[in-house]
């Protein structure tokens, strides 16, 4: 979708945690800059359900998919290379993929290169990423005849760079970004220096972005900035809308990784639990914002996904305003 001319379109990245004494306005955590997401359930999760540590057990993380959302890659290479035939199709809370309770990604086998702290291994550790999310995601879209397409990877490496949303400066509030079927991961915005060698973290950080790009294909994206943009992006109306997707884009995190934790492949079960953990960290409460989520949300939706892995428990758009709030 395109916006209009005189509106810039604010897309999606994470306000990460920030070091005290940082100018940037959050005591000791700033989360993303930009994000898109919807997100809604049958049933409210509330959070204060949810433990600050995962479930114990060896595949607590993702029961299996149905039939129906394993079927139908468009080529079968599970390498997100094809472009299905289809449309996206504009809607919210009743939107298609939504609908199906028993609906999840696949569990696959996700083999990621270890994470070391350059630039290089950083650019290998999310390409590597990438293609298990569009393996995991292909086949689910594919299903639901939408328009899939793999997004772009860019690593920009200056102090801005150039979108279709527009020029984005980098720095800590600028983790990750996604515009229009571009995924742009600046390693000067990952806080390497906090997180360190932490791969669970900035695994869940790009299947957040990716999210977005599941939103974008879907018709969901297009749906919400076209409401965003009738209610005003500061009006009440306009910021629930901005939460509702932000908070599915957490949950369909959420999912991918409790799709790929423990089958076989380089994601662990620390891994996952390191990135469960680190949900606590990030939300309006941290930034300061109110376009986010609370904290408690912010983490409570990323963990219904993980732990059920079915989508149509990510359907923020049907969700109580108090649970996203």
């Amino acid at each position: 979708m395109t916006p209009p001319p005189s509106t810039q379109r604010r897309v999606s990245g994470h306000r990460r945690r920030q070091k005290p004494g940082s100018s940037f306005p959050a005591a000791l955590a700033v989360q993303g800059v930009v994000a898109i997401l919807l997100l809604g359930l049958v049933v409210v999760i509330l959070a204060s359900k949810w433990p600050s540590d995962p479930p114990k057990g060896p595949t607590a993380a993702a029961p299996g998919t149905s039939a129906r959302a394993t079927q139908n890659a468009d080529d079968g290479s599970g390498t997100g290379s094809g472009v299905a035939a289809g449309q996206k199709v504009l809607k919210l809370g009743d939107h298609p993929i939504l609908q199906d309770a028993g609906s999840g990604l696949q569990n696959i086998v996700c083999d990621l290169p270890r994470w070391a702290s350059d630039e290089a291994a950083a650019e290998a550790f999310f390409t590597a990423a990438t293609r298990c999310l569009n393996e995991a995601w292909q086949p689910f879209l594919t299903y639901y005849h939408l328009p899939f397409v793999a997004p772009q990877l860019h690593f920009p490496a200056s102090n801005s760079f150039q979108t279709a949303c527009g020029t984005i400066a980098v720095g800590v509030a600028t983790a990750a970004y996604y515009c229009d079927n571009n995924l742009y991961v600046p390693y000067r915005g990952l806080q390497i220096d906090q997180y360190g060698d932490n791969p669970g973290v900035y695994l869940a950080l790009i299947a957040h972005e990716y999210g977005h790009h599941v939103q974008e294909i879907a018709g969901i994206m297009d749906a919400v900035w076209q409401k965003i943009y009738q209610a005003g992006q500061a009006s009440p109306t306009g910021l629930d809308l901005a939460r509702r997707k932000e908070l599915q884009a957490q949950c369909f995190s959420g999912m991918f990784l409790g799709a790929v934790v423990d089958r076989g492949g380089s994601i662990t079960r620390d891994m996952y639990a390191k990135a469960w953990r680190d949900q606590d960290t990030r939300g309006d409460n941290t930034s300061g914002s109110r376009d986010h989520g609370s904290n408690s949300h912010y983490a409570a939706w990323w963990r219904v996904g993980a732990q059920y892995n079915r989508i149509a428990k990510c359907n923020t758009f049907t969700a109580p305003a108090a649970d996203v709030s």
